[in-house]
């Protein structure tokens, strides 16, 4: 039983909890489910912690990780994926292209206690490679890649059923400056243009489905198509790809399949909002998941910061998953202070998004009165990283404990606490 069949014939267990953890009225949460409006990524043979991804609810968090043939290191994967949990990530995505990519796999579902995804293209087209070319993927190699994920226990996969080749032809007429950046859609469409047929997962999408019900695996329906530059933004390839997958999305739901659409990469600021109203009415509220967006193309370096401010304005304009940025994006594989440091700039996001549509205000409320009170040990058990907020205050002590070293004893807010409340 899916998770959508089982919200179907009323309340379970599952939702009750999710509901509870986000504060929602069950009864309105299980329509929303039944309906594909919102998802709980949840294979049963890993059964992590519940999360709930959709409308009304609030902005969450994904951390991708993963290996490169440059540099596959386990432990370090081990200790990324430690670190984004840490740091509040809600889920965890390896995309590892280097190494023993099933025993990588396998160990971080051991670690990983929230909603675990992959892209199971990837290993079909390495392994594929290894033999002559990743070109040379079959049917069977592609499929058996997704069940061999799924029987591991990934709770979402990404399944770029969107690249067509009526997609790719529109891709062809499209002249982009970037022509492609998503390495499963490049996978996809080398597939088919040297192929000349049509996308395996696309054509035996009722197989694809079949497999999804069997582990309550959730489709992630990825972005191929997605743009490498803010020019090629919302451009008819992208579109081409969106109405398929609104396609898709429906015949998900009428087979009690969960499925969360993917977004886009890179998009100004100007277009962020009619992007996510574009594609939430083409795929009628499906789970909205972004990468970043990323507002800027002129940032490497600093990324992570531009994905967050592109973050906030899709969360708040509907957006319900965040994928994180790091500060290596386009440069290099990212190191454990890199994972840090992007899911805390998603998080501030994530966070400013929420809000922006009227949740999560109490920690907010509370951290103002901290810092009324000047209450420097409250402020620093409310802030997303205490450690990085103690280290800046111990690194020009002030000459009193009650104030910062900014103003000292002319501290403003210390003085209308004086002259204006009549507080000693």
């Amino acid at each position: 039983m899916t998770l959508i069949s089982e919200a179907k014939k009323g309340l379970s267990d599952l939702i009750c909890e999710v509901a509870k953890l986000e504060g929602v009225d069950p009864e309105k949460l299980r329509k929303q489910i039944a309906d594909g409006r919102v998802t709980i990524p949840y294979n049963p043979i890993h059964s992590p912690k519940p999360l709930a991804l959709g409308e009304g609810l609030s902005v969450k968090v994904n951390a991708n990780i993963g290996t490169s043939p440059d540099h596959a290191d386990l432990d370090e994967e081990i200790q990324k994926a430690k670190v984004a949990l840490e740091y509040g990530s809600d889920a965890v995505m390896d995309l590892s292209i280097g190494g023993d990519l099933d025993q990588i796999r396998r160990k971080l579902i051991e670690v990983v206690d929230k909603p675990f995804g992959t892209v199971p293209i990837y290993q079909a087209g390495i392994e594929a490679a290894k033999k002559s070319a990743v070109v040379d993927m079959t049917e069977d190699d592609m499929f058996n890649s997704i069940e061999r994920h799924a029987k591991d226990g990934v709770d979402f996969i990404v399944a770029h059923c969107g690249i067509t080749l009526e997609s790719v032809n529109r891709l062809k007429n499209q002249k982009r400056i970037v022509d492609l950046v998503s390495r499963g859609g490049s996978f996809h469409t080398a597939w088919i243009l040297h192929n000349q047929k049509e996308n395996p997962i696309y054509e035996n999408y009722d197989y694809l489905l079949e497999m999804a019900q069997k582990y309550d695996l959730t489709l992630s329906l990825g972005d191929g198509m997605r743009s490498g530059c803010i020019y090629d933004a919302n451009d008819r390839a992208k579109m081409q790809e969106l109405l398929i997958i609104g396609e898709l999305v429906e015949r998900a739901r009428e087979k009690c399949v969960s499925t969360i659409v993917e977004g886009p990469g890179h998009v100004p600021l100007n277009i962020i909002e009619s992007n996510i109203k574009i594609m939430k009415s083409a795929t009628k509220n499906a789970p909205y998941y972004v990468l970043g967006p990323l507002v800027t193309d002129i940032a490497p370096g600093y990324d992570h910061i531009v994905g967050a401010i592109g973050g906030a304005i899709a969360g708040y304009a509907g957006a319900d998953f965040l994928c994180y940025v790091t500060p290596s994006e386009h440069l290099s594989l990212p190191t454990v202070e890199d994972v840090k440091e992007g899911v805390i700039a998603a998080r501030i996001a994530a966070h400013s998004a929420d809000l922006a549509r009227g949740l999560g205000w109490d920690i907010d409320i509370e951290m103002a009165k901290a810092r009324r009170d000047l209450d420097w040990e409250k402020m620093f058990k409310l802030v997303i990283d205490p450690e990085k907020a103690r280290g800046y205050r111990d690194q020009r002590k002030p000459t009193s404990e009650e104030f910062c070293s900014m103003c000292g004893d002319l501290c403003a807010i210390k003085l209308p606490k004086k002259y204006l409340r009549g507080e000693d």
